[in-house]
């Protein structure tokens, strides 16, 4: 019998209490005319008073379907290194969101590196910060949660195929989520240096050219791997265009310009 996930950081990452919960992710979206038809965001998964704000701008500023694959990377190390979520929902202080198991089914059909794994997921926050986002905005919301534990860029670019595979046999629109963080624990300025050859290659959809740049000058962005696969995902759809919708660091909620974190939310037409 599958599993429910439970939510690991509720109450650290995030509100814990139910209606601060809904609150605070409430206060981070922003009205818009008109929705952008994304096949993809990248958003950052730190303590929602650092990046809700830039998470928040992304997920409004796009139309969300019913359907999303979240793809993050893994900090634990923990389970398989391409890892599918079987349990059959997640949970949030804000409720319940449900696996898409018919897209699960695609995806591990079209993907022959993905495993289904729970150890992964369990402990993992990079994608259980964006379920209530997700909700909020989208409450009949049905996921896939994929947690990558891997740089090896042939295992990266074959997960990417297989995303586009699997989307474009499906009769409904799929949004795919891509979580990251960019540069970790050194100054605004050489992190928004470092953090602009990054985003360059993203917004120029070169994913080969943004595994180059961040091998070669040492960026911690600490989701590039799910960010390539993603990207190899939308090239494969036809999306042409990306654009950077907010850019920020840990510095602007802390004070502490020294050693930041930084963030970036993109989204790709």
């Amino acid at each position: 019998m599958k599993n429910e996930r439970e939510p690991a950081y509720a109450g650290q990452f995030y509100p814990g209490d139910p209606e601060t919960l809904r609150e605070t992710v409430q206060s981070f979206f922003q009205d818009t005319d008109s929705l952008l038809q994304a096949k993809a965001v990248v958003v950052p998964h730190a303590g929602y008073i650092y990046s809700g704000s830039v998470t928040g701008k992304v997920l409004s500023a796009v139309e969300v379907p019913h359907r999303t694959i979240l793809l993050g990377p893994s900090h634990t190390g923990l389970g398989e290194t391409l890892a599918l979520s079987p349990d059959t929902a997640w949970h949030s202080p804000l409720g319940t969101l449900s696996i898409d198991t018919g897209l699960n089914r695609r995806l591990l059909e079209a993907c022959p590196g993905l495993r289904e794994d729970t150890i992964a997921h369990l402990r993992e926050h990079s994608l259980e910060v964006q379920i209530p986002f997700l909700q909020m905005i989208q409450p009949d919301c049905r996921i896939s949660a994929i947690c990558i534990g891997t740089a090896d860029y042939a295992s990266l670019e074959a997960l990417g195929h297989g995303l586009a595979k699997a989307i474009r046999s499906t009769d409904s629109p799929v949004l795919l989520l891509a979580s990251s963080d960019m540069t970790h624990y050194e100054s605004a300025e050489t992190a928004a240096r470092k953090d602009k050859l990054a985003i360059d290659r993203i917004l120029e959809m070169d994913p080969r050219g943004l595994y180059r740049t961040v091998m070669e000058n040492n960026i911690t962005m600490c989701g590039f791997a799910p960010a390539i696969s993603v990207l190899i995902a939308c090239l494969d759809m036809e999306a042409s265009t990306a654009r950077l919708i907010d850019y920020t660091n840990s510095g602007e909620a802390s004070g502490d310009y020294r050693q930041v974190v930084a963030y970036a939310g993109i989204a790709i037409e």
